[in-house]
């Protein structure tokens, strides 16, 4: 029976984009981990091998039920574990660790047969009851939150957190003499940059001012985009592109033409401290980093982003940002994103582990 078995129940399908738990997993030597991803079409195919070690599955798609129907909710997860365990049975998995990244999974827990349970935290999950979250946290015998805002909000279920901050696949934003992507070619000015969701919420109104008043910087937005007010004014303005989400390997490109990257704070959750995987990206590239935040929002990183708290302070940091000299800030910024290179987080999870008794050191 293979040690250093891993059960994990997912919030997220696998996806190209890997989230946080799956760049984690991935890292993680001589594990053997079961990942169940929400339920979805795909529950009748056979389990598939993503990498020696680690074997994805689908979860059955179950009807929802609401929680006040207590027979029929716990019916619902108990026929969930029930496929996770037969899953387990035909791959060996004896008392496996549990790693969850949702407080959902909370319900599946009295139903499985595990030795430790593992919660990475990386958000604030306002859509679940907090009760789900707090039964979880009192489980977990380990608790990994992205911010000290997270352990804040987790510290009085539990006294073992351990603040793991996202990270950057690092060698992959750190290349050297990466190309200029074909639709950005025919820019010749300064090129202000910004990678990942225009949610629905995310304040623009500081990049809507500069392009509005800075006609010959070049405003380059990629990712998906949601219904956000500011996109309708952004998208008749000539020195704005609106760009597709592109291959995950292809976004070192267009950060390589960026001459300053830029980061908005979302509306909806004013005192979210996660830094998102953007800014450890943006550093790994080296590049000049201009963020809005709220007014009391503490600077993650004083040293290496130039924080606004207004938009005319933004514009006059980005002005700043482009005239920024020498080598140094540069190499500053990339040494941070190189400290948060997945390799070294999934090394701090694993030295954790294998401390505490959850994981068996590797054989050398």
């Amino acid at each position: 029976m293979p040690s250093n078995q891993i059960i994990c129940l997912s919030h997220a399908p696998w996806q190209a984009v890997p989230t946080r738990t799956q760049q984690l997993l991935l890292r993680l030597k001589g594990a053997h981990i079961l990942y169940f991803e929400p339920p979805g079409p795909n529950w009748r195919r056979p389990g598939r091998r993503l990498r020696p070690g680690l074997t994805l599955y689908t979860l059955p798609p179950l009807a929802e039920v609401e929680e006040r129907y207590h027979i029929f909710f716990r019916r619902r997860y108990r026929r969930l574990a029930r496929f996770i365990a037969q899953r387990m049975d035909r791959h060996r998995f004896r008392e496996p660790v549990v790693w969850t990244d949702t407080p959902e999974s909370v319900h599946l827990l009295e139903f499985l047969s595990f030795r430790a349970l593992i919660y990475d935290c990386d958000r604030a999950w306002s859509e679940f009851p907090i009760r789900w979250e707090s039964d979880l946290a009192l489980s977990a015998d380990v608790i990994f939150a992205a911010s000290q805002g997270l352990i804040d909000h987790l510290s009085p279920c539990s006294d073992n957190i351990v603040l793991l901050p996202n990270g950057v696949n690092y060698s992959m934003f750190a290349q050297p003499n990466l190309r200029c992507p074909p639709e950005l070619r025919d820019i010749s000015g300064p090129v202000l940059g910004y990678v990942g969701t225009l949610w629905r919420d995310l304040d623009l109104a500081p990049a809507l001012l500069c392009a509005q008043y800075m006609p010959r910087w070049t405003f380059v937005f990629l990712g998906r985009r949601e219904r956000n007010p500011a996109l309708e004014p952004l998208s008749v303005l000539p020195n704005v592109r609106l760009l597709d989400p592109c291959n995950p390997g292809e976004v070192p490109d267009f950060l390589s033409r960026f001459d300053v990257c830029m980061s908005f704070p979302r509306m909806r959750d004013p005192d979210n401290d996660v830094v998102p995987t953007r800014i450890y990206e943006y550093f790994a590239a080296g590049k000049p980093v201009v963020a809005f935040y709220r007014r009391g929002q503490v600077e993650p990183f004083p040293d290496v982003i130039y924080a606004a708290y207004t938009a005319r302070e933004f514009a006059r940091l980005c002005r700043q940002a482009l005239s920024e000299a020498g080598d140094w800030f540069q190499a500053r910024r990339r040494s941070r994103g190189e400290v948060a290179s997945w390799s070294h987080r999934a090394e701090q999870v694993q030295q954790i582990l294998e401390t505490v008794g959850l994981f068996d050191m590797p054989l050398l």
